[in-house]
């Protein structure tokens, strides 16, 4: 499998090439060439271990010990059950994929554990160290440091927005003491450290002289690992491989549902990808009217992992409607670089729905989740089912994918039921640890200083 950059300048490489890298050097997103077929007769019946490494050997077919490292990845031991990601069915044709039960309590996990892995296994093969640099609205930056500590020849620099997380979200990065992990909040909104990750990775010299990674979604290792449980919930809500499912996705960077869009065009029997925006409405706009029209700042949510007012995912989306003509959406892409408020006028392919959900659309979705089904969901989780809902069409089962659990939440679910959710064990003293973390300005110049800094340190 060979993989291209969306801008179409770079070279074609190999997913061993691209593993350890960011953005390609033409300053595009990677994706495969093509789009390898499902096999759904025989995927059916395979542990989740299995599945992953059937579908993740479709897109890595030149990794070295891919299962060995896959099953290593999925256990028991870091998700509480060999299932992975249990379908919870509240009703008839009505399901929520259980997503969040990893070490830090969120989606990310399912792809932040393989690529601690997958990492660690490269840097070793090759002799080498990596400093990963990436941007967080929540849980991207938790789950992708408690993948990475204490990982030989790998440094964690994680940029996110200051005061804009929860506490507990906050609490589960600041709280790491392990020395390869540096937090770095910065001060403005997440798309401002997600433009200052673009903007170190595109000084091609520093990022070869600092040998710069990525742990976001634009690393496509991570969209090929969320691939797989759209699969699986698949599998447990169906009986036939040639049933349609719906699929409702809470969505900021467009990272989770472009993995759904993918796992289609591999052949899964999807009716609809229901995209679920908070208030930062950009994506749903876009399938609303077929305009991308980018906002100044994104707004301050009670669903504050999506709070993004740029996707980097939509790229390679637009790649794939813009014909895979890379100059295209190189052209079309130069406003959206010098955050221009660009209407890109593309046409959104069949298969997608959208909507909106607001603080109080969300606080009367986990109430009536609870009162009717006697389950708590987190506030993105209730974005998407309030929206899956509304878009919900009759005779076609619905799968709302699960975000994280309520108990990063606290301060919406008391207010939507009154109480606190219940904790996990191990985390019921959090926001009383000691705190590590750098407050720096949105400037990609004190960023390289931090991060030549700590490399000089080690050397």
């Amino acid at each position: 499998m060979l993989y291209l950059s969306t801008r179409g300048e770079a070279p074609a490489r190999r997913f061993t090439k691209i593993l350890l890298e960011g953005l390609a050097a033409d300053g595009g997103l990677y994706v495969p060439e093509r789009y390898p077929k499902a096999d759904l007769k025989s995927w059916r019946s395979l542990a989740y271990r299995d599945l992953a490494y059937e579908i993740l050997s479709r897109f890595m077919d030149d990794l070295p010990d891919l299962r060995r490292l896959v099953h290593r990845s999925y256990t028991k031991a870091a998700f509480g059950s060999d299932d992975i990601t249990p379908l919870a069915t509240l009703e008839p044709g009505l399901h929520i994929l259980g997503l969040s039960n990893g070490p830090t309590l969120a989606f990310k996990d399912l792809a932040m554990q393989l690529l601690g892995n997958l990492f660690e296994e490269a840097l070793a093969r090759e002799g080498r160290t990596l400093n990963i640099l990436g941007a967080t609205s929540g849980d991207t930056g938790s789950a992708a440091e408690y993948a990475m500590r204490g990982k030989q020849g790998i440094q964690v620099f994680m940029l996110s927005p200051h005061g804009r997380m929860s506490a507990f979200q906050r609490a589960q990065m600041f709280s790491l003491q392990d020395p390869n992990i540096h937090n770095l909040a910065v001060k403005g909104v997440f798309d401002d450290c997600q433009d200052v990750v673009k903007q170190v990775n595109a000084d091609t010299a520093f990022k070869e002289q600092y040998r710069i990674g990525a742990v976001n979604s634009i690393n496509w290792a991570r969209i090929a690992a969320q691939v797989v449980y759209y699969f699986k919930g698949y599998f447990a809500a169906t009986r036939s491989d040639t049933e349609q499912v719906s699929f409702a996705v809470p969505s900021g960077n467009f990272g989770n549902i472009y993995a759904g869009y993918v796992a289609r065009e591999m052949g899964l029997p999807v009716r609809r990808l229901i995209l679920a925006s908070n208030e930062n409405d950009v994506l749903d706009e876009f399938f609303r009217t077929g305009s991308y029209r980018l906002r100044k700042t994104a707004a301050a949510t009670s669903s504050p992992s999506m709070d993004i007012s740029k996707a980097s995912n939509f790229e390679r989306y637009a790649f794939d409607l813009l014909g895979r003509d890379g100059q295209a959406l190189a052209r079309r892409w130069r406003g959206l670089d010098s955050n221009a408020a660009v209407d890109l006028s593309l046409i959104p392919r069949k298969g997608f729905a959208s909507g909106r959900s607001t603080h109080a659309d969300r606080l009367a979705t986990i109430r009536a989740v609870h009162a009717k089904y006697g389950l708590t969901i987190d506030p993105h989780t209730a974005d998407g089912v309030k929206v899956g809902l509304e878009q919900r069409e009759a005779g076609v089962p619905l799968i709302c994918l699960e975000t994280a659990l309520p108990a990063k939440f606290a301060d919406t679910i008391r207010e939507a039921l009154g109480r606190d959710p219940a904790r996990p064990a191990g985390f019921e003293k959090l926001e009383q640890l000691p705190q590590r973390f750098e407050v720096i300005e949105a400037d990609a110049a004190a960023v390289k200083r931090v991060v030549a800094g700590v490399v000089a340190r080690q050397m």
